[in-house]
């Protein structure tokens, strides 16, 4: 008896099981225009850190332009750049070395680092502070909306990623576009871009 087709049949299946591991294993990037999934926090926010069952470690704290926030016994801790539960797990961790088990809840009390800015032919050109998820229809409304001689097929949005700055394009005429009458639905290609802190919307 050959062992042949069996050798040959257990490397096909173990290539096609590697195979669809590397495909598994490098998951697409989110679209730059894909709304965040959680809320990260940012500069200037305040949080409230609270350790159930220590009133001396529960208090109010803002996020300093550092990027960090002063507690005691942890002294100086990284808070931007992390969400809610993601700080909520460090300090839980941190502080089980003081204390055991410790039950730690972080709650953003106020937004204050989620800031984009409008420049170019819009009516009230300037930085804005957003309280909640907003996209670059909402913040141009904000603006007052572009005026009569602005470029409504060329606006950009500006974004820093990786150390670089990235261009979106926005074509606010194929967004407000009512549906073709062939069509239910408007240009699949036109994209209402949500925001993220720091965009910069640019209406030539």
């Amino acid at each position: 008896m050959t062992l042949q087709p069996r050798i040959g049949s257990a490397l096909t299946s173990a290539l096609v099981v590697l195979a669809s591991t590397i495909v598994r294993g490098t998951p697409a990037e989110p679209p730059l225009n894909a709304c965040p999934a959680e809320y990260v926090i940012g500069i200037e926010d305040v949080l409230d850190v609270a350790v159930w069952g220590n009133t001396e470690l529960t208090r109010t704290v803002p996020v300093r332009p550092d990027g960090k926030i002063s507690l005691p016994l942890l002294n100086d801790v990284q808070a931007a750049g992390l969400t809610p539960m993601q700080l909520r797990d460090g300090l839980s961790k941190s502080l089980s070395s003081y204390l055991t088990s410790p039950n730690v809840a972080v709650i953003v009390r106020e937004v204050h680092s989620f800031k984009v800015t409008v420049i170019g032919e819009v009516k009230s050109a300037g930085r804005y502070e957003l309280k909640s998820r907003a996209t670059v229809l909402d913040v141009l409304a904000m603006a007052g909306g572009p005026t009569d001689y602005a470029a409504r097929g060329k606006i950009q949005i500006l974004r820093q990623q990786g150390g670089s700055t990235v261009q979106i394009p926005f074509e606010m005429d194929k967004v407000t576009a009512k549906p073709s009458p062939r069509s239910d639905a408007a240009d699949p290609g036109a994209a209402n871009v949500c925001l993220i802190p720091g965009d910069i919307i640019v209406v030539p």
